[in-house]
């Protein structure tokens, strides 16, 4: 009996852990083959090659970002074998299943609910070990009537093998983002969440999932995630985790977690940003909203005092990135409260801000209650809503919009300088720089096209020329230290127009070569004299001091940014007055 597992990944980075869970538990029985696709992968492609490895079997992991490919799939694979026997399982299907066996029949049993010892018992069943009515936690068509079987109790997971020891995926862990889980469940209830559909939480064994982290770094591991949905819900075990990890990590690998910020206590914090190493972790926290209706409305319990403590205390540390997570179109959120929930959490500056939308998901109390909010909402995955009792269509067009220049140009960050001060200097709030440069770029066309990265640069330009409302001689000399600090040696392109006299800058670079300080306080990659310096500088007239680009209420002052390059460094800033011709480190 060939059985292969399979599931259709969002990118090739990704990698799938609930097949390679159903793997182990199916081992040593049955012997399943793993293979991966992305939802980017022609369909005929993928039929293909499953239909090389001969299956008797094949199981299909589904999720709300690959269901309508992997119905393409399945529906094709099934006409080359009609013999095939298709197992569908998943978050996508477990709920509303009746409506998924009516609607592909291509599909013949959907595992309801956690799938391995149910898949396992489905293997026996095709083994000829145990009747159809011994599978607990199954749906299926009988002469097309539906027919389900009660699940068994919840796993020990405890108990359960190992999913990281199979060989053929040691090849691919260093390339890709290795997903490990401590827990299952979640204590919390937000209405718009699976997880809040399991009551309680379960720990695998500390020791073995231990012994998996050892393995996986050992074997070349650099990203691995946890996708445990509140890790810390429990501070010893987090602490104890965190130290394992700080005690026993290998160079290069990078650890993230899904956190919930508000129960972070301040001495597991301070534990951190003293003995972690930077770089080291990775923290993913969900605001979601900070209007305290909405956040009663969909049973969500959350103290942002606490939260905003929590983000703090982990940036001042330095140690650990944050991304943190929001979602417009929450009950009770209209365009107003949106735009105080961002600024809420942009105030916090995280390093990363994923603005989300509402998706209704199947099973979820809030898809249950969409008529009450009056939401509309797409009928195909992944069931984004379209507006509600206070959001209208226009109003999440138009955070669409904010989130597009928020990716580009806050958690890219490529202009850091310029949009603290754009956005603390310029305009009346964080949000309403976003949005309405998101507005304009997207009445340009520009979301329909690529850019590099001197395209970002001269379109907020044309933004900020069509707003009228900024001194542009501070906003050019702060991109110009943006830009500049993107590059590791003299740029070959400069997206400004430069008009510097011959004899200011000879006069500036003779300057430079005088200061012997200066001189001895930079790196270059050789020292540096007339004939050369050209090559690992660049001189340019600003408006501010780089030393000052970041604060608040920086003084106008007239002068010339001098650029050092030295391979493998970041590139050193020097600051000369033009009224006095000083130079200023």
């Amino acid at each position: 009996m060939n059985i292969v597992l399979t599931t259709l990944n969002a990118k090739y980075i990704h990698t799938n852990l609930a097949i390679r869970y159903l793997k182990s538990y199916a081992m040593p029985e049955y012997e399943p083959i793993l293979t991966e696709y992305t939802i980017k992968d022609p369909v005929l492609n993928i039929v293909s090659d499953i239909y090389q490895k001969k299956p008797s079997i094949v199981g299909f992991s589904l999720y709300i970002w690959n269901i309508e490919e992997s119905i393409k799939v399945i529906r094709v694979l099934k006409k080359t074998n009609p013999e095939l026997v298709i197992v569908a399982g998943g978050p996508e299907v477990t709920y509303d299943f009746d409506k998924w066996l009516e609607e592909v029949p291509e599909i013949d049993f959907i595992v309801l609910g956690e799938g391995e010892r149910t898949f396992k018992l489905l293997l026996d069943y095709h083994a000829g070990k145990i009747s159809l009515k011994e599978v607990q936690g199954v749906a299926y068509l009988e002469d097309g009537r539906l027919k389900s079987t009660a699940p068994g109790p919840k796993l020990d997971l405890r108990e359960l093998p190992s999913p990281f020891r199979f060989p053929e995926d040691i090849p691919h862990l260093g390339n890709r983002v290795t997903y490990i889980e401590t827990s299952r469940g979640c204590p919390f209830s937000c209405q718009f969440c699976l997880s809040s559909i399991e009551v309680g939480v379960r720990y695998f064994n500390r020791d073995s999932v231990k012994d998996d982290i050892r393995y996986l770094m050992k074997n070349g591991a650099k990203t691995i995630k946890f996708v445990d949905r509140t890790f810390n819900i429990s501070r010893s075990y987090a602490m104890e985790m965190f130290q394992f990890l700080i005690d026993e990590h290998m160079p290069g690998t990078v650890f993230q977690f899904e956190i919930t910020g508000d129960i972070m206590r301040p001495e597991v914090i301070n534990f951190l940003n003293e003995n972690a190493p930077a770089g080291l972790f990775r923290f993913e926290i969900g605001v979601q909203s900070t209007n305290d209706l909405t956040n009663e409305l969909v049973q969500r319990r959350q103290n942002f005092e606490k939260l905003s403590r929590t983000v703090t205390m982990v940036k001042d540390g330095g140690k650990i990135a944050q991304h943190l997570d929001l979602i417009a179109g929450l009950p009770e959120e209209d365009y107003a409260s949106f735009r105080d929930t961002f600024n809420d959490v942009f105030a916090m500056r995280p390093e990363e801000l994923q603005l989300g939308f509402l998706k209704l998901l199947r099973g979820t109390g809030l898809r249950i209650q969409a008529e009450q909010f009056g939401y509309t909402y797409i009928d195909e995955a992944p069931y984004e809503i379209l507006s509600n009792n206070v959001l209208t269509f226009d109003d999440i067009l138009r955070i669409k919009q904010t989130e597009d220049v928020l990716e580009k140009y806050w958690n890219d960050n490529r202009m850091p300088r310029t949009v603290e001060y754009l956005v603390s200097e310029v305009f009346e709030t964080p949000f309403d720089f976003f949005q309405q440069f998101g507005t304009f770029w997207e009445t340009k066309g520009w979301s329909r096209i690529g850019h590099q990265l001197q395209d970002l640069y001269t379109r907020l330009e044309k933004f900020l020329l069509d707003y009228g409302q900024a001194d542009m001689s501070i906003v050019t000399s702060l991109m110009k230290i943006d830009y500049l600090a993107h590059h590791t040696f003299q740029p070959r392109h400069i997206w400004w127009r430069e008009d510097m006299e011959p004899e200011t800058l000879a006069a500036i670079e003779r300057s430079v070569l005088d200061d012997k300080v200066l001189l001895s306080n930079i790196s270059t990659p050789t020292r540096l004299t007339e004939r050369n310096i050209r090559k690992h500088t660049f001189i340019t007239p600003v408006s501010i001091r780089p030393s000052e680009a970041y604060e608040e209420g920086s003084v106008k002052e007239e002068g010339y940014l001098v650029t050092f390059f030295c391979k493998g460094q970041n590139p050193q800033f020097h600051f000369i007055e033009k009224t006095t011709e000083k130079t200023v480190h």
